[in-house]
């Protein structure tokens, strides 16, 4: 076990440069199937096993050193749910392409943002005032109740950002730095890419972001305040001994933070992210098909989810008919 856990860490180095090789592949079919699908499906086939492969180098990252349980879950299922995907594209299943697309899009909304330091610095930095704003909300401000610094002088030190809240109970000291994952990014980035990449009218598009994007930014933010306050001042030290045994750590004061964080915060983020899911299908009945493509996948079984949400088919919409175009 010991042997696979350190190739796995190993093999998170190649992380970055899989997600681009990915990108490329989805948005190169993408542009290739506007000229000729057939000449586009094995591309983004090709693009779902590198997928798979890209999620492989993740799995030690989030489930042994974040000790994330749901995105650990999360990434292990993704492995064989992007081989299942890539097989069931070479196999015919041409609605496929309209995910492969939307992968493509959410990479590019997403990783120029990770990689690119002054864009990263940019959205941190502005992501840890308005969670300092929203903890004044409450009363809690600097510097009596917590105090905020650079990360590069956090335990152990981060790049050099404007991103660290700092927490003391007597001499002990707590500090919570927001990072990329703690910005919403990520979770945007899911919905603009599905959102941009199917084919319907600009206006309902922008819609579906406007219905989506903003209020993920916002309980994204309330999220980070939540955490920070019961992890800072410690207010979710519940069954202290189970949950250090079950994340493997012997420091108590981490016991507010991984409930928090991981088991409330989490948890209640996929529920949010479901409620968010309804209002866009609702209001872009045509980003259904890639939920039903997902259902399928985990089911064998077709669905239309756009109308079991009670929301008006793309099909039904004859003057803006925009569903994607069959294998000529």
């Amino acid at each position: 076990m010991t042997g696979v856990l350190d190739v796995l860490a190993w093999a998170h180095r190649f992380a970055d440069p899989l997600a681009w090789l990915v990108v490329g592949t989805f948005l190169a079919a993408a542009v290739l199937d506007v000229a000729d699908r057939r000449e586009a499906r094995p591309l983004a086939v090709l693009g779902w096993g590198l997928f798979a492969l890209f999620w492989l180098t993740l799995v030690h990252h989030f489930a042994f050193a974040q000790k994330s349980i749901v995105e650990g879950i999360l990434v292990v299922v993704a492995v064989p749910a992007c081989l299942y995907a890539g097989y069931l594209l070479a196999q015919g299943r041409e609605s496929l392409m309209v995910l492969s697309r939307a992968v493509g899009v959410m990479g590019l909304v997403f990783f120029p943002v990770q990689t690119i330091d002054p864009a990263r610095q940019f959205l941190i930095e502005t992501v840890t005032r308005h969670t300092e704003f929203g903890m004044s909300l409450l009363g809690q401000t600097a510097p009596g109740d917590f105090t905020v610094v650079s990360g590069a002088e956090a335990n152990p030190p981060r790049p050099d950002y404007r991103n660290t809240f700092e927490f003391y109970q007597g001499d002990h000291r707590i500090t919570y730095t927001i990072l990329i994952a703690c910005t919403g990014l990520g979770s945007m980035a899911i919905f603009a890419g599905p959102i941009l990449a199917v084919r319907a009218p600009l206006g309902r598009k922008l819609r579906a972001l406007a219905v989506s994007l903003p209020v993920i930014y916002v309980l994204n933010l309330v999220r980070n305040v939540f955490i920070a306050l019961s992890f800072g001042q410690s207010h979710l030290q519940v069954f202290p001994d189970v949950v250090m045994d079950l994340f493997g750590t012997d420091d108590p004061y981490m016991v507010s933070y991984y409930v928090a964080d991981r088991l409330l915060a989490q948890f209640v983020s996929v529920i949010a992210l479901v409620a968010i899911t309804w209002f866009v299908v609702r209001e872009l009945p045509e980003v259904g098909v890639i939920l039903d493509d997902a259902l399928f996948m985990l089911t064998g079984k077709e669905y239309d989810l756009a109308g079991a949400l009670g929301a008006e088919s793309a099909t039904d919409r004859p003057t803006t008919q925009t569903t994607d175009r069959p294998m000529d």
